[in-house]
């Protein structure tokens, strides 16, 4: 992990890293307490799709923790996303498509796709796996203190989920915006969400144009975790309300404890 830029704000050390995963450089960035000394715990911040690390509520959780709670957090540009674009025309149509299926309002769920964009969506959930994992081989053990959480919602959580499932190190995760369905690698994601073991809050909104209702409900479901909690709102996939960050806040200080501690 190679720290290329650091600046602080109002108590709140910024870093932007280069993580050397695979064959791959994933521009991350991490936010901790500045002058901080001894453990924390540590939450890891997956964005939605056609998003990046910067995208303003990733900026604000992740400030909101390093202040709130004294917790360190670090988010990673997804395959595809952020700096990572090869393709800028690409990634414009995409993003303008997504927004046309929000503006559409609530239907049938996602439209099929081709065969190379199924292709393509696959590799990216096992890619974004695997650079997660290669995120925390690289942070300091001493800097979260084996109290590593993870928050990721819609994108977030079709990669986050199987990465938590699989990943022994994460011991709570705030995952949402998504279900279950036939959309590529949907037998995988179903498997790895009966597979998890830790605590999931499970954020779904009840006007959700882009997951159908039902599907999120069938995911809550099929969460093998012991402890699991839902939270529906109104509204639709943009539009989780800003009162939500403080139960996330809440979730985490209850799993992964103080700074502290």
């Amino acid at each position: 992990m190679e720290i290329v830029s650091e600046k602080v704000e109002r108590g709140v050390v910024e870093q932007r890293f280069d993580l050397h995963a695979g064959d791959d450089v994933v521009p991350g960035i991490r936010w901790s307490v500045e002058g901080a000394t001894g453990p924390r715990p540590t939450v890891l911040i997956g964005h939605g799709g056609t998003q990046h690390k910067r995208a303003p509520y990733v900026l604000t959780l992740g400030r909101r923790l390093v202040r709130h709670l004294g917790y360190t957090a670090v988010a990673l540009d997804a395959p595809g996303h952020g700096e990572r674009v090869t393709d800028p025309e690409l990634a414009e149509r995409r993003r303008q498509a997504l927004e046309a299926r929000i503006a559409a309002g609530p239907g049938p769920g996602a439209p099929a796709i081709g065969p190379e964009e199924a292709r393509e969506w696959v590799e990216r959930v096992t890619t974004g796996v695997a650079e997660w994992k290669a995120l925390l081989d690289e942070l300091d053990p001493r800097d979260g203190g084996g109290r590593y959480g993870y928050w990721g919602v819609s994108m977030g959580t079709l990669i986050g989920l199987p990465f938590v499932a699989s990943d022994r190190r994460i011991v709570a995760a705030v995952l949402g915006l998504a279900g279950l369905g036939n959309r590529p690698g949907a037998a995988s994601f179903e498997q790895s969400a009966r597979a998890l073991q830790v605590p999931v809050l499970l954020v779904l909104q009840w006007d959700d144009e882009l997951v159908p209702r039902a599907a999120g409900l069938d995911l809550f479901d099929a969460i093998g975790s012991r402890e699991k909690t839902l939270h529906v709102n109104p509204g639709g996939h943009v539009a989780i309300p800003g009162f939500e960050m403080q139960s996330h806040e809440d979730f985490f200080l209850r799993h992964l404890g103080s700074a502290g501690s």
